[in-house]
């Protein structure tokens, strides 16, 4: 018998599905309304004998007990297999001693990033040091942060200095190789290694299951460039696979079937701060993490500046490229854009306006009027034949993706 067919036999999918869905018996199987999505009559069905579930609503998907636990956690495969067989109490085939020398290494960064995610947010909170006074001032005064949203975010401060970081966890036994490999140090061409943030404040950077992997970290003085410095990329930290805030939104998304994509973490943070939980933040590459996954409905709102109109455009390309759902080439997902009015960026408007913010959300135009409206625009009034077949190029393979906004 396999693995996966041992945990199969020992957990059954209806009482593992009822902690989490209110099943009531329909005969030979179990019916409820669908958790990954709002419905008045139940479409959800479990059948005991088969040991597998299905939506027969919008959903249209089902599984055996792996699928649920995956859909419901987010998980991949070889997490819902670890999960679920500790569990149980079911041994998952031993690691190879290669396989099991990675999983200890990774295991340290882990604990290194979130000693380090622990370590700046007390420094942000001890009132023995000036300029940490002065940066948990910033955070709640001109960024607005409740000392609840900073508790919740665990957003921190680097201190000044080329080795405060190092010197801290190197005496904690960890090696300057990882702080390097952790993305909290940095090597310079002379050999010379030193602290990766200084003077920042720093925002804590999650997966899915809650464990800080990097740091976003603003600059706190006027001349220090980059505004904002991200940690690079490491063996735990790929910033084209993560979406900031995703661990505490997730639930909501699902629930709603919606979700609004903001460019700042600080965008996404004050979101949550007036209770709109169902928000994240990325890049543009990460528009295919979250549908049809997560969400059959994004709203991207981005900053209504040049740069944020530009990553809009960047965001629609790659969505027309990521997003299809078959060979005609549509969308499998409803894109809506958001533009903030009198605003900068949505950190902006929600601090200042945070009742107004659902009824900005349900007006996001949809993906076909915003590009014709942006790409029409910047048109010239007497504009040449070859730049109308240049703009037409550029807006057709969209428009034609999303063609059900044309009718």
């Amino acid at each position: 018998m396999s693995v996966v067919d041992e945990i199969k036999s020992r957990l059954d999918i209806v009482q593992y599905i009822s902690q989490a869905v209110p099943l009531k018996r329909a005969g030979r199987t179990y019916k409820a309304c669908c958790p990954f999505h709002n419905e008045r009559t139940p479409s959800f069905v479990v059948d005991p004998n088969r040991q597998t579930w299905r939506c027969y609503g919008a959903c249209a998907t089902g599984g055996d007990v792996f699928n649920f636990a995956m859909r419901q956690h987010g998980w991949t495969f070889a997490e819902a297999l670890q999960e679920l067989g500790k569990l149980v109490g079911v041994e998952v085939k031993p690691r190879s001693p290669e396989q099991t020398a990675h999983d200890e290494a990774s295991e340290r960064l882990r604990g290194l990033v979130k000693a380090a995610a622990q370590h700046f947010h007390e420094r942000l909170l001890d009132d023995s040091d000036p300029e940490a006074v002065q940066t948990l001032a910033y955070a709640r005064g001109k960024r607005g942060l409740t000392d609840a949203t900073i508790a919740q975010f665990m957003i921190g401060y680097a201190p000044q200095g080329w080795r405060t970081t190092l010197d801290q966890f190197t005496a904690l036994g960890y090696s300057e190789g990882d702080l390097i490999e952790a993305g909290l140090a940095v090597r310079s061409d002379s050999g010379r290694i030193y602290d990766r943030f200084r003077h920042r404040l720093m925002i804590p950077i999650r997966d899915e299951r809650g464990r800080p992997i990097g740091f976003g970290a603003r600059a706190l003085a006027a001349e220090d460039n980059p505004k904002y410095l991200n940690s690079p990329q490491t063996p735990l930290f790929d910033k084209s696979h993560v979406l900031f805030a995703l661990d505490l939104a997730g639930a909501t998304i699902r629930d709603h079937e919606t979700v609004v994509i903001v460019e700042g973490y600080l965008d996404a943070i004050q979101a949550h701060q007036a209770g709109y939980t169902n928000v994240v933040a990325q890049t543009e590459s990460q528009l295919k993490l979250i549908a049809p996954r997560w969400a059959h409905k994004i709203v991207l709102a981005l900053d209504s500046d040049a740069a944020g109109q530009n990553a809009t455009r960047r965001s629609l390309e790659v969505a027309r490229e990521a997003l299809q759902a078959d060979y005609g080439g549509r969308l499998s997902v409803d894109i809506r854009i958001l533009t903030v009015p009198g605003a900068k960026d949505p950190d902006d408007f929600i601090r200042e306006h945070p009742e107004a913010w659902p009824e900005l959300v349900a007006e996001a135009q949809p993906v076909a009027d915003y590009v014709i409206a942006m790409e029409t625009e910047a048109l010239p009034a007497k504009a040449s034949l070859h730049e109308r077949e240049a703009l037409a190029r550029r807006v057709l393979p969209l428009l034609l993706a999303s063609e059900s906004d044309l009718y």
